[in-house]
């Protein structure tokens, strides 16, 4: 599922079937118009796009307004959107000029404009616009005219919703989350962050984590003490929770919310924790002493265990296995300003089990004592000189302990949930060794980026190009390519690889220095029977050039080396005694470009290329060797993956053909 918080970064989407709604508590009347709106999603292959509002518009139009109570937090309501199978969630930024536009502004600058909708899928009550001016009526109208149709909800159905709404928040306010749990469908949740208490808890043998909820509007039960389910870092554990004035401890007066968790001894403060309330046990009592406080918080936690052992649904099971370990890993060569504009959305990243890796390639800018000022919480790897992109990863993942290596350049923006959609897809299909985003334009987010686009494909030569690059023509992202697809190669810009994998292959080839490294591992992944894949799903904003630029006769040195070493170190010897000739000819060809645009530096960088590739040819063909033993070893079937592999020239089809989009090659 993708979440987006800025309308302005929104992508196109695909055949768009989308609904409106506050959705507080994501109850079971929600879910029965997220599931109309899913299934008419895939009814006609498009995409379900839930759109919401935060802060909720009450407090804007009524900011003096104390009595609002809500069910779920935003962040709470998008994770139960996610269980429910929404594949968009937009949670729109409500302003005061929001509520400013009209109702013919709402459906053409917001509607129409921002999402090109198939399907609205609205109650019959729905009101926008200033003053709330539209209606349902309205808005069909204006449906003929742009192209898509409005669904209504019935009168009944969004009465139901109403009146559920009611219940579980009385239900709430009377203790009875077990009655709230039957309306909403799921456990009612409380989400927040573990904060430092008075320690009693602890003296008592009830050790507890305080939670700061941090929304002043999130509805809280009654008080008492509840048996909870609560999840730290994709784990779960039983507890029971607290919810009080703490009646026997009259000198701390403020109110508490804090859970004791069985079976648990970790340090969790700062980190977020989400309970599910199953059942409340008691109401708040006074005890005399603490003693008779502590043999009732005995018999409090002999009562939970029961009622979870009886009430513990299959998706709620105890201690559930753990997300797979991955680390995110920058490489840093004087990118100071990078890491301090870039690195906070690293941060954000949606992954519990998740180390956040610098290596830092001797940088002379003062990287290293930055990052430890700035970011200490981030373990930073120093080498002693640049060892180059290859030299340098290989060297510092040899300290970086992980089931996935997230190679991330330092020039790239993330999105918060990008791995979300990245992880699973390795996790569910063993024979996937490496995958990518889709990598868009930082500068010009509705063009894809040069460096990988939507997945990397090669042709019958060897040249490699993009779903949507082809040499320097970068297509617009219009959703073309918004279907996962076997690649023939990962960007190195944003490269998840599973490490094993990575180990047994001996990471990049550290004398390419930098450029065409992931498409040589690549290459020899494919040649050991793993897939590569691209999920467009996942998404990130990639500046380009951080290396070096991209009219850098350096980088054009590099780029035909390496493609040179590439092939002699991969492709079939039958094939490499025409091949090789018939690239010199080839490159000259470029040269011969270079010539006409004026850049005199890039021929002799060709010039060079090639003179270092006959000088080391024997090198390499010595390696050829080593490398095809490595991927005999591990090698999970008879012949390679050729998927993402074009069968002819892309030479041919540009330059002659004038094929110059990735959707026009046959």
């Amino acid at each position: 599922m993708r979440v987006f918080h800025d309308l302005a970064e929104l992508p196109e989407f695909t055949n768009a079937v989308l609904t409106i709604g506050s959705f507080d508590g994501v109850h079971s009347g929600h879910q029965k118009i997220l599931e109309q709106v899913n299934q008419l999603a895939r009814q006609i292959d498009g995409e379900s796009i839930v759109i919401t509002f935060h802060p909720h518009p009450r407090l804007i139009i009524y900011p003096n307004d104390k009595e609002l109570r809500l069910l779920t937090t935003i962040e709470e309501k998008i994770q139960l959107f996610r269980q429910y199978g929404v594949d968009n969630v937009v949670v729109v930024p409500f302003t005061v000029e929001f509520s400013q536009l009209s109702a013919d502004e709402y459906i053409q600058r917001f509607l129409v404009e921002t999402f090109h909708p198939k399907y609205v899928v609205i109650g019959y009550d729905h009101r926008f616009g200033l003053n709330r001016q539209g209606d349902i009526n309205y808005l069909k109208w204006h449906a003929k005219g742009h192209g898509f149709a409005v669904q209504e909800i019935p009168k009944q159905e969004v009465e139901d919703i109403a009146v559920s709404s009611t219940k579980i928040r009385r239900a709430l306010e009377e203790g009875d989350v077990a009655q709230a749990a039957r309306w909403l469908n799921h456990p009612f949740i409380l989400t927040g962050t573990v904060i430092k208490g008075e320690q009693l808890g602890t003296k008592l043998g009830y050790p507890t984590a305080n939670l700061d909820l941090k929304s002043i509007h999130k509805q809280i039960p009654a008080d008492g003490v509840y048996a909870v389910i609560a999840t730290h870092k994709d784990q779960q554990f039983q507890g029971m929770l607290y919810i009080g004035n703490r009646p026997t401890l009259p000198h701390l007066p403020q109110k508490s919310i804090e859970v004791n968790l069985f079976n648990f001894d970790l340090d969790i403060y700062g980190d977020k924790l989400r309970l599910d309330l199953i059942a409340r046990l008691r109401g708040d009592l006074t005890f005399d002493n603490l003693e008779k406080l502590t043999r009732q918080l005995e018999r409090d936690k002999a009562e939970t265990l029961q009622i979870l052992s009886q009430s513990a649904a299959p998706e709620q099971q105890i201690n559930k296995a753990p997300q797979a370990r991955v680390a995110i890993v920058l490489l840093n060569y004087n990118t100071q300003n990078l890491l301090a504009d870039l690195l906070p959305a690293v941060l954000e990243t949606q992954y519990e089990n998740l180390e956040i890796i610098v290596i830092d390639n001797g940088s002379t800018d003062g990287s290293a004592g930055f990052l430890q000022a700035r970011f200490p919480k981030i373990r930073c790897i120093e080498l002693n000189k640049n060892h180059g992109f290859a030299g340098g990863y290989n060297l510092g993942l040899q300290d970086v302990e992980a089931e996935y290596l997230v190679l991330l350049n330092t020039d790239v923006r993330v999105e918060p949930d990008w791995l979300e959609t990245l992880i699973p897809v390795l996790e569910k299909d063993p024979t996937i060794g490496a995958a990518m985003p889709k990598i868009l334009d930082f500068n010009n987010p509705e063009y894809f980026e040069y460096a990988g686009a939507a997945g990397g494909w090669m042709d019958y030569l060897g040249y490699p190009f993009c779903r949507g690059r082809i040499f320097d023509t970068v297509e617009k992202d219009e959703g073309q390519y918004n279907q996962p697809q076997d690649i023939f190669w990962a960007s190195g810009a944003a490269f998840v690889i599973r490490k094993t994998l990575f180990e047994k292959l001996s990471g990049f080839d550290a004398s390419f220095f930098a450029h065409l490294e992931e498409i040589d591992l690549c290459w020899r992944i494919k040649r050991a029977g793993f897939k590569i894949v691209a999920i467009p799903q996942s998404r990130v904003y990639h500046i380009g050039g951080g290396t070096l630029n991209y009219e850098s006769s350096q980088k054009t040195y590099l780029n035909f080396r390496n493609s040179l070493f590439t092939l002699i170190k991969n492709e079939s010897r039958r094939k490499l005694i025409w091949l090789i000739p018939l690239r010199l000819a080839l490159d000259g060809v470029a040269a011969l470009q270079f010539l006409f645009q004026g850049k005199t530096q890039h021929i002799g960088a060709i010039l060079r290329a090639h003179v270092q590739f006959y000088k080391n040819f024997g090198v390499y063909w010595k390696k050829r060797k080593v490398e095809s033993d490595q991927i005999a070893r591990i090698s999970i079937g008879s012949e390679m993956n050729r998927s993402g592999i074009f069968a002819g020239s892309i030479v041919w089809q540009y330059f002659i053909r004038r094929r110059k989009q990735f959707k026009n090659l046959p």
